[in-house]
């Protein structure tokens, strides 16, 4: 039997997912894979950048495991891909070489959006002190640069730039957050939910400017000095950090004479509409249902390409993963909790209850319709969030008074307990991977003896992360309870280490 060889471009976390799925669902070994990835580095949890900023988490812990069949797949890191011959089917990089294959995949990603505040092109390079955050190279040098910086300017105040904000006053560097929108997170939160977020942010040191349009970066001696406000206003700062959103990398597809809108062409299959070869995943790709910019939706079409490819029958039929319990957005800023899901904010349509505390620095909302949590809000409500994240995700019941949903447990859904024995083994520890407490018992009983091995042989932890104190926490039960089993020599490399 012939090898079918597949060349993936991008070696991020739907890349690596990508390959990990099929070379699983391949048992009869017909599959060969070669990896290009622009970065030197092993896949990372790209998710958890702003844990590093913030100096939550250093960076080995952000490396994601990799799977067992080394054998059948080929990494080339450091290799960036230049041009696609599909009349020859050959990918050349950035060497010289020359890459053939059967089946290319693109997983290239986004990246980050600069906004045009330097007269400058996109090949010119930043100033010195101006930074995006879309690669470990960026959070390392964020973290470099803090050591120095009396002051920093936060362009954007969506996910990812409360977060960099929550971790850089953290450190000690007074940050302003300069956002366009009529409030923070104006796509996930409303008016209400969005003061109470911002006055915990100014409790946290954070300065918060909204309905404010950067117009131009003050550079003197190549570095940056300032950011000037559309109407005039200046913002002296030695550290500006660009969190405006991203673009999809489509160079190497455009170059290839693909479709191309804002991300690549794909239809339900995946597959590039100008050739049946190829096909695109994450970030970087343009289903026909959107692409939501999470990376569960690319984690989903890691999947389902395997699957394609493996099992052509079985996958004739699979559709998209639904967005309902895929959609959870979680701000993970030190000191600042918030988290929305499903229909809210501003296009919530049901029935809505809200709970609005801004003297307690909590704000919750829920939208329920047909019996269901269709979508919630939480500002300071942990607790809260966690009961309504599980009723979401599981579509349990919503009781008969949804008020009850805003102060107390969600009736029916496990609560987090004291013990792991307390614990049912359906209930699930890690949702982006969908993992059980019984899977984790499940890996022990397979010789998994650390937090590493469960996530190595089940993907938890790696994520959006929330779930690692978890993960540990149940590992630690078992060893407890059954100690005749070995205990790994060192715990450290599994949960996430404090810089």
């Amino acid at each position: 039997m012939s090898q079918v060889r597949v060349v993936v471009v991008g070696h991020g976390m739907v890349g690596a997912r990508f390959v990990d799925d099929l070379h699983q669902r391949d048992r009869a070994g017909r599959f060969r894979t070669l990896v290009l990835g622009a970065e030197e580095y092993e896949p990372y949890n790209r998710v958890l950048l702003s844990e590093v900023v913030a100096g939550k988490l250093d960076v080995a812990s952000i490396t994601l495991p990799r799977g067992a069949h080394r054998t059948a797949s080929e990494v080339l890191p450091g290799t960036r891909a230049v041009t696609v011959d599909r009349f020859a089917r050959v990918v050349h990089d950035d060497a010289g070489e020359r890459h053939p294959y059967d089946v290319l995949v693109l997983a290239t990603g986004a990246r980050a959006r600069v906004p045009d505040l330097f007269g400058r092109r996109d090949d010119d390079g930043l100033p010195a002190g101006v930074h995006a955050l879309r690669t470990l190279d960026d959070a390392r040098e964020i973290v470099a640069a803090t050591v120095n910086a009396t002051r920093a300017v936060v362009v954007g105040g969506g996910v990812l730039g409360l977060e960099v904000a929550c971790g850089l006053a953290h450190r000690g560097v007074p940050v302003t957050v300069v956002h366009g929108g009529a409030h923070l997170m104006d796509r996930q939160l409303d008016g209400p939910a969005a003061e109470v977020a911002t006055a915990r942010l100014t409790s946290l040191g954070v300065a918060v400017r909204v309905r404010a349009r950067t117009e131009e970066a003050l550079v003197r001696d190549g570095r940056v000095t300032g950011v000037r406000l559309e109407g005039g206003e200046v913002l002296p700062t030695d550290l500006l950090v660009l969190t405006a959103g991203t673009y999809p990398e489509v160079g190497l597809a455009q170059r290839a004479g693909l479709d191309v809108a804002r991300g690549i062409v794909v239809g339900a299959d995946l597959a590039s509409p100008a050739d049946p070869r190829v096909f695109a995943i994450g970030d970087c790709a343009e289903p026909p249902e959107g692409g939501s910019g999470l990376i569960a939706q690319g984690w989903d079409q890691a999947r389902r390409l395997a699957t394609l490819l493996t099992e052509p029958a079985a996958a004739r039929d699979e559709a998209p993963l639904p967005t309902v319990g895929t959609d959870v957005v979680k701000v993970k800023g030190v000191g600042l909790d918030v988290v929305a899901m499903g229909v809210c904010g501003p296009r919530a349509g049901g029935r809505r209850v809200r709970l609005s505390d801004p003297d307690g620095g909590r704000h919750i909302e829920v939208v329920v319709d047909d019996g269901r949590v269709v979508g919630a809000t939480c500002v300071g409500a942990g607790p809260v969030a966690a009961d309504l994240v599980a009723a979401y995700t599981r579509g349990t019941p919503a009781p008969a008074d949804p008020a009850q949903l805003l102060v107390r447990p969600v009736a029916g859904v496990a609560v987090p307990a004291a013990s792991p024995t307390m614990m049912p083994d359906r209930a699930v520890v890690c949702r982006c991977n969908g993992v059980t407490k019984g899977d984790i018992v499940g890996c022990w009983r397979h010789g998994a003896r650390s937090a590493a091995d469960v996530a190595a042989e089940t993907r938890a932890t790696t994520g959006c992360g929330g779930c690692a104190d978890a993960v540990c926490g149940i590992v630690d039960w078992l060893r407890r309870s059954d100690p005749d089993q070995p205990a790994p020599v060192s715990e450290k490399a599994a949960a996430p280490t404090m810089s």
